[in-house]
């Protein structure tokens, strides 16, 4: 006997953030549909969406990072549709109402497979893991934070300011009672989201002892 899959609903709510033109952060609940393990549409949109941009994502205490694919307008005035695809390494918020064998998971090509490979050895933690980083061109103070998600060779930052793509950074954590400084560089700037960081000073030893700690927490 063939098990019914999960039907996809519809239509769910979703909360959305980011940066608009005028530089002032928006927060608003939007309605998605069309839903993949990879994406979806949004409708309702206020706030007017560029190409390529990338905005967060929440549904239930669920978040993930997704970058718009396509903009259009809406049925109503005023409101407006994006396509967005879920940022490569991100978790698919809706993932428990997709089916497991529903035909909306695209197939891993080739280099979707080689990139997922070459990223195994350090997968990326959601945890909230406290950090201290420095704007190395100079001129300000050490900001404590927390990353949102992290592995042995980087991490996100969640800030609705982030820094420059290309800033060098110097960073401080603990692996548990054993202070680690090292460097870094801003390898992604999502205005209104948060930067993504590489860590650029740490050794293989400290990025392996790094994963390892991180993987206990998550575990724990």
């Amino acid at each position: 006997m063939t098990k019914p899959q999960t039907e996809v609903p519809r239509e769910i709510m979703v909360r959305v953030w980011g940066m608009d033109a005028d530089g002032h952060a928006f927060f608003q609940n939007v309605m998605a549909g069309s839903l993949t393990f990879s994406g979806a549409l949004l409708t309702g949109m206020e706030h007017p969406l560029k190409t390529g941009e990338v905005i967060g994502l929440q549904h239930d205490s669920k978040k993930t990072r997704v970058r718009v694919a396509q903009v259009g307008e809406a049925n109503l005035p005023g409101k407006m549709q994006a396509q967005v695809e879920i940022v490569g390494g991100q978790p698919c918020p809706w993932e428990d109402k997709l089916g497991h064998g529903s035909d909306a998971k695209p197939p891993k090509d080739e280099a979707a497979a080689t990139a997922e490979h070459n990223k195994r050895r350090f997968p990326r933690v959601r945890a909230r893991f406290p950090l201290e980083l420095r704007d190395e061109r100079g001129g300000g103070t050490a900001l404590k934070t927390h990353a949102a998600d992290i592995s042995g060779r980087g991490c996100y930052v969640e800030t609705l300011v982030p820094l420059p793509l290309g800033t060098p950074l110097s960073l401080v954590f603990w692996i548990d009672s054993d202070k680690i400084v090292t460097t870094g560089i801003v390898r992604s700037s999502d205005p209104g989201v948060g930067m993504g960081i590489e860590f650029t000073g740490l050794q293989e030893p400290t990025k392996e002892r790094l994963q390892t700690h991180l993987e206990k927490l998550a575990n724990a």
